[in-house]
């Protein structure tokens, strides 16, 4: 096994091996990005019309707005 030209063999295929696991990494990698960029491109609906909120959002922000309301009828000094 001390023969240099296994270690020649045994380097070139470590290299060879490198090689294609990067280029299966970077094919994969401008992929994704096409796919990302084409979803950018083809989004549905306007953007100049606002989007309206989902309902979960909806139900947060009355959540909001109703802490707000206690907060300034106890800053007014109001019984609840």
């Amino acid at each position: 096994m001390t023969d240099p030209s296994f270690y020649i063999t045994m380097a070139g295929t470590a290299l060879a091996g490198l090689t294609i696991l990067a280029y299966a990494t970077l094919t994969g990698w401008r992929g994704w990005l096409a796919l990302k960029q084409q979803e950018l491109q083809h989004q549905p609906g306007d953007r100049s019309a606002p989007a309206m909120p989902s309902a979960s959002a909806r139900i947060e922000i009355a959540d909001l707005k109703e802490r707000i309301r206690k907060l300034e009828a106890i800053a007014a000094g109001v019984d609840l």
